[in-house]
């Protein structure tokens, strides 16, 4: 048995319950390419005159864009505007290094086998757009029954509320949702919706 089949075991033996909506982030957790988001803030910052350290961007995993320009700015004693910073670094990922994305394999895997048997959704801290690229790419697009992205709820990760707005459009009690996540602000989240969660990159 390989490690990824192995590791679909133990998720599908972890998600086991009463759930009637399984809700994924997308970054790291179905998709491969948190190295290549690294690369997108170290070079913008970069670019500016500031050298920042990438291990940064995996401690903020799953907060807004914004919010880790914010906290990089507290941090390095930078002034980036937020949105200019989110944009720039949006458009490099999303024109140089999105082709390039790999599946993690067995929760991918693990979506498409309870898709029609749970609803699907897909909750991000990413822009819409690069959600629905990154997700195409994947080729699961036309699974998640709905996606709830960056700028689309009055707060995102930590707070709860894009997990709350993805279980509204699903029509589904927040206590009967779980949530698949590989970053502390994703769970955070989770836990304040009142949702169970799983960190993938614990498996």
């Amino acid at each position: 048995m390989t490690t990824t089949e192995q590791k679909y075991q133990s998720l599908t033996k972890l998600a086991a319950g009463d759930f009637q909506a399984f809700l994924y982030d997308c970054d790291g957790t179905l998709a491969d390419n948190m190295g290549m988001h690294k690369k997108t803030y170290v070079r913008v910052a970069a670019d500016d005159g500031v050298l920042i350290d990438a291990t940064l961007v995996d401690e903020l995993a799953g907060w807004p864009v914004v919010r880790v320009v914010e906290e990089i700015n507290k941090r390095y004693n930078s002034s980036f505007d937020p949105h200019t910073f989110a944009e720039q670094r949006e458009r490099i990922f999303f024109n140089e290094f999105i082709e390039q994305t790999q599946p993690i394999e067995y929760v991918v895997n693990h979506l498409k086998a309870h898709a029609g048997k749970v609803k699907i959704g897909i909750v991000s801290g990413g822009v819409r757009e690069t959600v629905e690229k990154t997700l195409s790419v994947l080729g699961i697009a036309d699974i998640p029954d709905t996606l709830v992205c960056a700028g689309e709820t009055a707060h995102g990760k930590p707070y709860p509320d894009p997990f709350l707005a993805a279980a509204e459009k699903l029509g589904v009690a927040p206590e009967h949702c779980l949530v698949f996540e590989d970053g502390e602000a994703g769970t955070l989240a989770a836990e304040a919706a009142g949702m169970k969660w799983i960190r993938i990159d614990k498996v």
